[in-house]
């Protein structure tokens, strides 16, 4: 029942979202047209509900071959693969918003868990992808607002971005997500989606940890 309802508000507000947004995402789509490489929207394979592939739509804040370049999946603070205008983009999550194409589909919902790349997926144990297979994966999400400024992390001098993902990053994402999926409800995603508005206007702010006292606990290493 839970999933039927909040699919068929998945519905109501991604359409009037869209229809909401339109004056906002109208410039945009011209303003990324006419810098950059000229791209406007960026879709990339990500593993969904039940492990089936989906390509995520997003506006494109960086350069097209940047899979291949540098770190790959990863985004680095500074990070020369990005454009000037999707800097501003990805600090503003704007560039997340052409995702609710994905939530009119199905493949996505507005709040669960990240869909990630399958490199990325699979660093996860069995455990926590055995309780992801069933999940719709969401726009926004515990482990999207607890891993806001991610690539701060991974931008620190003296480590390996990749393994420092791997060893760290990974394995409490996965924790987040598995506390999520047996928390989940109604009140636990609104909570979620104030959160999100909430770190975007305050990004230092760990208010997610007084709102939900139960969080697995954040290793040392990521603060």
């Amino acid at each position: 029942m839970y999933q039927s309802i909040k699919r068929f508000f998945d519905l109501i507000f991604a359409a009037l979202g869209l229809l909401i947004l339109s004056p906002v995402l109208l410039p945009i789509m011209l303003g990324l047209r006419l810098t950059g490489e000229g791209a406007v929207f960026y879709k990339q394979n990500r593993i969904g509900y039940r492990n089936g592939v989906f390509g995520i739509w997003k506006f494109a804040t960086m350069l097209k071959n940047s899979p291949n370049m540098g770190t790959g999946s990863l985004t680095l603070r500074n990070d020369p693969r990005v454009t000037p205008l999707g800097k501003y983009l990805r600090k503003t999550k704007i560039n997340e918003l052409p995702q609710l194409i994905n939530v009119l589909t199905g493949d996505m919902s507005f709040v669960g868990p990240r869909p990630q790349m399958k490199v990325d997926f699979d660093l996860y144990s069995d455990a926590v992808r055995a309780v992801i297979y069933n999940a719709r994966p969401g726009i926004t999400g515990i482990g999207s607002i607890v891993f806001r400024d991610e690539e701060r992390l991974l931008s620190r001098p003296g480590i390996d971005p990749k393994a420092f993902y791997a060893d760290h990053i990974a394995p409490y994402k996965g924790a987040l997500e598995l506390w999520y999926l047996q928390n989940q409800s109604f009140a636990t995603d609104l909570k979620l989606l104030l959160l999100t508005a909430w770190v975007v206007v305050f990004p230092d702010a760990e208010l997610i940890y007084r709102v939900f006292p139960g969080l697995p606990e954040k290793p040392e290493v990521l603060i």
